[in-house]
């Protein structure tokens, strides 16, 4: 057939003659190229990768050990947007469901938005629903990019460089991004220099949690560790007091914050899930357990609540 023929006649094959005096070459590619690169100097090699992304973190004066989540995050909810925004947070996106009312929030996000060239967007109202997951956004939401978590030391190198001893919160085992949110805006604003949640089983900062802190996540730094009772055991060596709250405490929190010493040192407060409490490492792994009085019998506050009550009161002791 005429076509065939025509395609056939358009793929040509072609093959080249050896150059002249291509010995030299050959021979020449035979010969060692020395000693093989490291595998850091190589750029396919995994650890080439690494390597250029521990540089530019030291370009870009991240903290050691800075690890981002994997996926882009929504903060969602007028309030936690605004919040978002009057700290800084890195927002690459603002969108607005269709229809939704101009309130104070909305036109306040619109010109923040506005003044830091961020891209806003108008969408349908289940476009927004799809995109946040069903969060109750309330007609606004921003996108931000993965979650920049700190390294555990960093905490106790920043409560250094402001000249206060160290006040850390580490969560065993809270799995509800709701709490996890309600502990670091309790933490932002009860003076403690940040908050540790483990690699596994915890809760990470998600929309949610970012919507429940009301924005605090933008000023307190939220570390990651990859094992809980041994970067506990690195605060203690640093000289930090590990306390952790349980129902069945050899202290009452009264009896920490009257020691004056204690409440005022160096001190790690772990919290542990509603329910099952501190994990059994963790729990041996503190130097002392602290109950809160409670004025009826009660199983546990959330983790949320009794960071808040233990913070408050180490606030005023140490105030």
């Amino acid at each position: 057939m005429a076509g065939n023929s025509q395609r056939r006649g358009s793929i040509r094959k072609t093959s080249k003659k050896p150059a002249a005096g291509s010995g030299g070459r050959v021979k020449r590619g035979l010969e060692g190229k020395g000693p093989t690169p490291k595998a850091k100097d190589r750029p396919y090699h995994k650890a080439y990768a690494a390597e250029q992304r521990k540089q530019a973190d030291a370009r870009k004066g991240r903290p050691r050990g800075a690890r981002k989540s994997g996926e882009a995050e929504w903060v969602a909810g007028r309030n936690a947007v605004v919040e978002a925004l009057r700290e800084g947070v890195p927002v690459t996106g603002l969108y607005v469901g269709e229809g939704a009312e101009r309130d104070g929030r909305l036109r306040e996000a619109f010109r923040i938005a506005s003044d830091r060239g961020i891209s806003l967007l108008e969408v349908g109202r289940g476009e927004l629903d799809r995109m946040t997951n069903g969060a109750v956004h309330q007609g606004l939401a921003a996108r931000i990019p993965p979650y920049e978590y700190a390294h555990p030391d960093d905490l106790l190198d920043a409560a250094g460089e402001q000249g206060e001893a160290p006040l850390v919160v580490v969560l065993d085992q809270v799995t509800d991004p709701r709490n996890l949110g309600a502990v670091v805006r309790s933490a932002a604003g009860l003076g403690a220099h940040g908050v540790v949640v483990a690699e596994r089983r915890s809760a990470p900062m998600t929309a949610s949690a970012w919507k429940t802190s009301a924005g605090a996540a933008a000023r307190l730094p939220v570390a990651r560790a990859t094992n809980l009772t041994r970067q506990l055991v690195a605060y203690q060596d640093a000289g930090c007091t590990v306390v952790g709250l349980a129902a069945d405490g050899d202290l009452s929190l009264p009896d920490l914050v009257a020691d004056a010493d204690l409440a005022r040192g160096p001190l790690v407060l772990v919290v542990g899930a509603e329910g099952g409490g501190l994990s059994r490492l963790v729990a041996e792994t503190c130097d002392h357990l602290v109950s809160i009085p409670m004025a009826r019998s009660l199983e546990s506050l959330n983790a949320g609540v009794a960071a808040s009550v233990a913070l408050y009161a180490l606030a005023q002791a140490r105030a």
